[in-house]
């Protein structure tokens, strides 16, 4: 495993796939050979497509010996998320049935990696509707986190196998969406890098909704340069403004903020100490730090635990679009639906506004600073055993996604980096969160950091299961 091209960098596959010593068919051919000897077990893809994806690299092979290149992830293995359509593959978003053939027609953002010609190595499981932050499904299961191989830790979700497909070597690059953490929740509980876009940035279109108010596409990857490498690739098309991002900056050039409370509380044994200890690294690095609290934290986390918007837009698109899906919803699913049912205008509305109102404070509060950092989630992936009593899941649920929901409540772009263990062996991850319409330059920051604290195969390794 440890000697995979998979593991290699995005920049240097880019470079040895058109100096020859490297092939698509090479990379394509390396994550079929890890499926093979894990797939089963890690429970990834609810959609597996190598040999598919095998044929479409030997053609890119073909193309790139004749001179041509079509983009950056060109050859590439790319995993994607199950809410997305993809041409010639089904669409379930995380459901018991497949959905009608129209979300099998691409969107921009699948569009746009498509015609860069990567290998499409499969569709990764989802929570239903993408409605959940720890990974479980009640239809398909849970993949498995791999950082344990005694027990069945949850991934995270809602973008569940896309971090576990990064760690399994089935793919170098996934893509996944974030309407409350779920690009960077998988993406710390698997020790893996996630992007979370301003909302608006990247289209929604062709992307199964939950949330039209709060839904953004996002990238997993194994490092901050990975994420950077295939934000280039992706975004100067689907923004239009050319998708650059700056040279890293010098620690000593940068700001950071680091609130007093709140996205510490209620952490599991470790991860604060773990996330504290990559904040002293940076300050000795030359970053200064400062106290930054956001304003209304409270209250947004508040909006979040009684039902945000999500539920009832949610709830909208299903009674308009999938009706028939209702009553086979997967019951943690259909438990906030129903809640939904209870929302009258008025307050829907009134949430709506509380959302614009958190987002412009948040603005204002990040003008004085580069970034914000935080614990991306405060508690250890938990055991799917200990997800079965009453009230579990909801309380492990709303715990997973407390940290993260505010920079989508807040309007901001995010990004996580894995930064150590916790006392359960599990992975950390750091949260940065800047301004929106910031991205680039998040991900330079986050290229400033990961120079400084290491990527994730040098902080965490390699987990044992695939070593």
């Amino acid at each position: 495993m440890n000697e995979s091209p998979i593991l290699l960098p995005l920049r240097e596959q880019h470079a040895r796939l058109r100096q020859a010593t490297l092939s698509a068919t090479e990379l394509a051919e390396s994550a079929i050979e890890q499926f093979s000897a894990r797939g089963e077990h890690d429970h990834a893809y609810l959609t597996w497509s190598g040999d598919a994806a095998l044929r479409a690299a030997r053609a890119t092979d073909a193309v790139l010996s004749a001179g041509g290149d079509t983009g950056l992830l060109m050859g590439m293995a790319v995993s994607i998320k199950d809410i997305f359509a993809v041409p010639g593959m089904p669409t379930y978003a995380g459901s018991a049935r497949r959905l009608p053939p129209r979300w099998e027609q691409a969107g921009p953002v699948v569009a746009a990696l498509l015609r860069q010609l990567p290998s499409v190595m499969g569709k990764t499981h989802t929570v239903e509707f993408a409605f959940g932050g720890l990974g479980t499904n009640a239809h398909w299961g849970a993949p498995r986190n791999p950082w344990d191989v005694v027990n069945h830790r949850v991934p995270g979700g809602s973008s569940a196998g896309a971090g576990v497909s990064l760690i399994s070597g089935t793919a170098a690059l996934a893509l996944g969406t974030d309407t409350a953490g779920s690009v960077r929740v998988p993406a710390a509980m698997t020790g893996v890098a996630g992007l979370k876009t301003t909302r608006g940035r990247w289209s929604t279109q062709q992307i199964v909704p939950l949330s039209s108010t709060l839904d953004s596409p996002g990238l997993l990857a194994r490092s901050v340069d990975d994420l950077a490498f295939a934000f280039c690739a992706l975004d100067g098309e689907l923004y239009g403004k050319g998708g650059l991002v700056p040279g890293a900056p010098d620690l000593a050039d940068l700001t950071f903020g680091v609130p007093d409370a709140f996205f510490w509380e209620d952490c599991s044994p470790g991860v604060a100490e773990a996330v504290q200890a990559a904040i002293h690294q940076l300050e000795a690095g030359g970053a200064r730090i400062v106290t930054v609290d956001l304003p209304r934290t409270e209250d947004a986390y508040l909006l979040f635990r009684q039902g945000g918007v999500a539920a009832s837009e949610l709830a909208a698109f299903l009674h308009a679009e999938l009706p028939d899906m209702l009553d086979a919803l997967d019951p943690n699913v259909a438990a906030r639906i129903k809640a939904a049912d209870d929302i009258p205008a008025w307050e829907y509305i009134r949430r709506r506004t509380m959302i614009d109102a958190l987002s412009a404070s948040a603005v204002e509060r990040l003008a004085t600073i580069d970034a914000l950092l935080t614990p991306t989630v405060a508690i250890t992936p938990p055991a799917l055993g200990s997800l079965a009593p009453q009230g579990a899941y909801p309380k492990a649920n709303m715990l997973a996604l407390r940290n993260t929901v505010i920079g989508n409540f807040m309007g901001l772009c995010g990004l996580t980096l894995p930064v150590g263990k916790d006392a359960a062996g599990m992975p950390v991850g750091l949260q940065v969160l800047a301004a929106p319409w910031q991205d680039a330059r998040l991900l330079a920051i986050g290229q400033a950091i990961e120079a400084k604290l290491g990527n994730a195969l040098t902080v965490l390794g390699l987990p044992p299961c695939v070593k």
